[in-house]
């Protein structure tokens, strides 16, 4: 049993992206989607309604303090209309949403349509469009183990559609990489278009894994904007 004193906020995200160091008063909750390391065993979810329908279920025993929320690649998408859903539903919102490495959800779908592709085609779609590194294009193993969930990863995003709603009430603070293939600065500031509160976008240094790489400052920025909640 835990006896440390309930945190005032907690921020939920998805696993992959290690952000446990959060600020004091703020619980980390990662969030470990169908396929992916300790749940390899369960079957992908390959649209959003079921990946929101998951989460919330996810995150219902939480949801009796203030949280936030944060989404990195499809995750943001997932995260958003995980908000909206709330809001539809009159729960408690978020009191901030972060989004990285994805373009706005009115975007239209720009990249070449992979998910259908067997492996051998898949992974020269990731070489030759998505900016996938050697350490997996020359692995077999791990392009086994990686092809079912990232394929369905993509199938996320190649069937979301967008429908629209009232832009959320709540900020939101969205970040992109320099060098990240999977969006312009156009696709990232479109974002602002969904809230009607205080909107910040914020570019770092790398492809789209600068979650990963540019860690440090990015915490350093989750927890700026926390800081500025009451």
């Amino acid at each position: 049993m835990d006896h440390r004193p309930a945190p005032s906020r907690w921020l939920a995200y998805r696993q992959e992206v290690p952000y446990r160091d959060v600020p004091v008063g703020v619980e980390a909750c990662p969030l470990q989607p169908p396929g992916r390391e300790t749940r390899a065993g369960d079957p992908p979810i390959t649209r959003i309604p079921q990946m929101v329908e998951s989460l919330a279920e996810a995150l219902d025993p939480w949801m009796d303090r203030p949280f936030a929320l944060f989404g990195h690649s499809v995750g943001a998408l997932a995260m958003f209309e995980l908000a909206r859903r709330l809001r539809r539903q009159g729960r408690r919102s978020p009191d901030w949403l972060f989004v990285s490495g994805c373009p706005a959800p009115d975007q239209p779908y720009r990249r070449p349509v992979v998910s259908h592709l067997p492996p051998r085609e898949f992974w020269q779609a990731m070489h030759d469009h998505f900016d996938m590194g050697p350490v997996v294009l020359e692995n077999e193993d791990l392009q086994a183990m990686l092809y079912p969930p990232l394929r369905a990863e993509y199938e996320l995003v190649e069937t979301y559609k967008y429908e629209e709603e009232a832009p959320l009430a709540i900020p939101l603070s969205v970040f992109g990489g320099t060098r990240d293939l999977e969006t312009t600065s156009d696709e990232l500031q479109a974002w602002s278009r969904q809230t009607v509160r205080r909107f910040r976008c914020r570019i770092l240094e790398g492809n789209h894994m600068f979650v990963k790489t540019q860690r440090e400052a990015l915490l350093r920025d989750l927890s700026l904007d926390l800081s500025l909640l009451p």
